[in-house]
């Protein structure tokens, strides 16, 4: 029968320790994450630079622009235009946050 010594048994102080640095690390982890996401942005727009949306990592509208050729499209289209753009530009964000999230919310799923 081996005998275990006593060094070989981790302490409670040593698990503490140990503890402490693994959630030092998550922590540092996550306030980069967070970091990284609010600064995410996403632009969609048309092709012929008639408009273009801008959203932050929440998908909120951050910002519109319309180009020359916007003043060709009747109001309705252009409604449809933005409304389409920020939809785009929302689903980009979110495919962004997704990829700085997934490691950190895959390592607390173990």
């Amino acid at each position: 029968m081996e005998r275990i010594t006593p060094a070989a048994v981790p302490t409670a102080q040593t698990w503490l320790d140990e503890y402490r640095e693994r959630i030092e690390a998550v922590r540092a982890r996550a306030e980069d994450a967070r970091a990284r996401v609010l600064s995410v942005t996403a632009t969609a727009q048309t092709r012929d630079g008639a408009v273009a949306v801008t959203v932050d990592g929440s998908g909120a509208l951050t910002d519109l622009r319309f180009g020359v050729r916007s003043d060709d499209l009747p109001r309705p289209r252009l409604a449809e235009t933005v409304l389409r753009l920020s939809r785009e530009a929302a689903a980009d964000a979110r495919k962004q946050v997704t990829a700085i999230m997934e490691p950190l919310t895959a390592e607390t799923g173990r």
